[in-house]
């Protein structure tokens, strides 16, 4: 199996664009250990409905930065039961439907941000019938000025695998053991740890660095078959061992 990183392109083809955010957060933290205060603001996990918390509880969960990390871990375990069983929650999780406000015409296939994959409802029943698999899109809350708005879907992405250690630096930190900041930056020429990789996916968040959208060669070639390569570019990395 081959594995490609999906990337814009220059000069789309579609003059699309939104504002970037998600109706709720996990705050981010700062840790008692290694004295970091930080929060991804990659992950997501647009199928979380937290409106089933009470108000008051709700709004805890905004983007901000939580001193206590007591609190902390207690706002992230009241959530773990809304979002895909066993993804980690880093701080500054995105949760629930995307929201802000949208212009232009949207293509297929959306990727204004590299760590944000949206789809056209078109766009998502044709690939899974083409058999991609894993698939999962969720509506999004985006505002449009124009009468009969584009329906776009976000892909909920669960994050699965690492890069081969030969392609990271051998003194590289040793995550905090409190809160797992690593503090890593992505090498210039990933190698994907083929051994980590998901068998039953065809699309996935790399779990090593958040930013990284992974594609399965059966998802590029149906995306090209569909017409779909307008505003999307693909990229294969190479991936060692235990495939």
């Amino acid at each position: 199996m081959r594995f490609y990183l999906l990337e814009d392109v220059p000069n789309p083809r579609y003059s699309g664009g939104h504002t970037y955010g998600h109706k709720w957060y996990l705050p981010g933290v700062h840790c008692p250990v290694c004295d970091a205060s930080w929060s991804t603001g990659t992950d997501a996990y647009p199928s979380a409905d937290l409106s089933v918390l009470p108000p008051q509880e709700q709004k805890k969960y905004s983007a901000r930065l939580e001193e206590d990390y007591a609190e902390f871990e207690r706002l992230r375990e009241q959530v773990r039961p809304l979002v895909p069983s066993g993804v980690p929650l880093w701080p500054g999780t995105n949760l629930g439907p995307m929201v802000g406000s949208a212009q232009g015409e949207f293509g297929p296939l959306v990727l204004h941000h590299a760590w944000t994959l949206l789809m056209s409802r078109e766009a998502l029943e044709r690939l899974q019938a083409e058999g991609v698999q894993g698939l999962k899109g969720c509506r999004t809350e985006l505002r449009f000025r124009k009468n009969n708005p584009p329906e776009l879907l976000e892909m909920e992405l669960l994050p699965y695998g690492q890069l081969h250690p030969a392609c990271l630096p051998v003194d590289l930190p040793v995550p905090c053991m409190k809160c797992g900041r690593k503090g890593w930056k992505r090498p210039e020429q990933p190698i994907l740890d083929a051994a980590t990789l998901p068998q039953d996916l065809d699309l996935f968040r790399l779990a090593g660095f958040l930013t990284m959208i992974i594609g399965t060669e059966r998802f590029v070639e149906a995306v090209r078959r569909s017409d779909y390569e307008q505003d999307i570019a693909f990229r294969e990395l190479p991936a060692r061992g235990g495939l």
